[in-house]
């Protein structure tokens, strides 16, 4: 197997290399269809493809003499892995709307189609070496590399957007390099329409469910995603921020080094907070109160949410015992307005205050004009779970809970009324999101936190 870190010393020797390197082709990367045609095409194949899947599954069961359910057909184990491996080689828009259904619907779903999609949060492959040199050339020119004495090929990470090289600058900088897969800014639209139009006609979304400004949040925040120059201002916005914290570290934007499809940030150490699980208590419960703390200071204090809880964001340096930020693609500005709302429903939590939790829930979004009040007090029952925590007195020990199931089965049992589908408003949804992704790494880290004091400061 050929080493894909490469030493830079002259234009011939990077050539050279090239010309003789085939390995990222077939060493599990996958080319990025870059045109809407070719993607709506792949698209367009996954249906009929499934579809017969459909078929020869129906015939076979009808043979043993059984009558299947049109949903059973589609969710056979082979289905299950076309839908994610195509989603998963198209990255980009279709991706990433995988990825936040799984996420943010998965009360709506069924649990089958939530595990399918749950697996795009894990699978993208990286570009091919070939189709990584055109974007390098087309960014910073021919000869870019006489500006590096050594980059990685090999991706130290690959997500739905884009992949990160680590690369060490002639003037000795180390610098973690996110560069964007080609195409997917222009594909965000016909990506989100083309996934949800899968997913409607699949029959797997209720027709009732009015799924538009969902789709068109989607939409807005992807553009936002993929806008490196926005990013690079959240992470300053940020880093300025936490600037007075001794517990994080941010890396440093590198503008001479950035362009619309590369961003270029300093190399920050740590290890990936999921991997902290066989860690001291102590550690663990310190990287959740930390989350947890930060999470609070983004929604009270500073009205700016980094939305995507993905663990891969964070990690964790064990000798500085510092968080590590990493990737504000999907940073959120919110309202005073729905901030309040927010902090007067976990008062009302906290105090026991239905009524209260009920006004909140309103002035935020969750009711549609045809609810019923049974359906309210449903809705309120969801939160006084999610807000079970909140309420508890000392430290919550996530890992001695099933506090995620019993949030799921409450929210199962309201969305199997199709009276009540209503759509939340996206600003909700984002910070569920992540609220939820909170949660998720405290039980994996079986965390021990005291909830209750780190909202004392924001409790009216």
């Amino acid at each position: 197997m050929q080493v894909l870190d490469l030493h830079i010393n002259s234009s011939r020797n990077l050539n050279n290399y090239m010309k003789n390197s085939d390995l990222p082709d077939d060493s599990g990367s996958s080319r990025v269809p870059g045109g809407r045609l070719s993607r709506m095409s792949r698209l367009g194949a996954l249906a009929t493809t499934v579809a017969g899947g459909m078929l020869a599954e129906g015939a076979k069961q009808l043979a043993q003499g059984k009558r299947p359910k049109a949903s059973e057909l589609l969710l056979t184990p082979a289905n299950a892995r076309r839908v994610a491996d195509q989603l998963a080689q198209l990255r980009g828009a279709a991706m990433k709307v995988g990825q936040l259904m799984s996420m943010d619907a998965g009360d709506m779903l069924p649990p089958e189609l939530t595990e399918i999609l749950g697996r795009l949060r894990s699978d993208a492959k990286p570009m091919p070496l070939s189709q990584l040199s055109v974007i390098l050339e087309s960014n910073w020119g021919k000869g870019w590399n006489t500006r590096f004495r050594q980059f990685s090929f090999q991706p130290v990470a690959a997500a739905s957007i884009g992949q990160v090289h680590s690369a060490h600058t002639k003037d000795e900088r180390h610098l973690a390099l996110k560069i964007q897969y080609p195409g997917i800014r222009e594909s965000i639209d016909s990506d989100v329409d083309n996934v949800a139009m899968l997913l409607r006609v699949s029959g797997l979304l209720p027709k009732s469910l009015n799924i538009k400004p969902l789709l068109d949040e989607a939409k807005a925040q992807l553009h936002m995603e993929a806008d490196y120059a926005q990013e690079a201002s959240w992470l300053k916005q940020y880093r300025a921020l936490l600037a007075g914290s001794e517990h994080f570290t941010l890396p440093e934007v590198h503008d001479d080094y950035c362009t619309d499809d590369i961003l270029a940030m300093s190399f920050v150490e740590g290890v990936p907070v999921e991997s902290m699980t066989s860690a001291s208590q102590e550690d663990r419960d310190r990287i959740a109160h930390l989350l947890i703390e930060l999470m609070f200071r983004e929604i009270f204090e500073f009205r700016l949410i980094q939305t995507d809880p993905n663990f891969a964001n964070y990690q964790y340096n064990t000798d500085t015992r510092q968080l590590v930020l990493l990737d504000f693609g999907a940073t959120r500005v919110y309202s005073e307005k729905v901030a309040e709302a927010y902090r007067s429903l976990m008062s009302g939590a906290i105090h026991g205050d239905r009524a209260r939790i009920m006004a909140a829930a309103e002035s935020i979004g969750f009711f549609g004009e045809a609810i019923r009040p049974e359906q309210r007090d449903a809705v309120v029952d969801v939160f006084v779970q999610a807000c079970e925590p909140l309420c508890y007195e000392g430290a919550y020990d996530f890992g001695d809970t099933q506090l995620a199931a019993r949030i799921r089965d409450v929210g199962m049992e309201l969305s199997t009324e199709k009276e009540y589908w209503h759509t939340p408003p996206a600003d909700a949804i984002f910070l569920h999101r992540k609220l939820g992704g909170m949660y998720l790494l405290a039980a994996r880290l079986k965390a021990k936190v005291n909830i209750s004091a780190l909202f004392q400061p924001y409790l009216d």
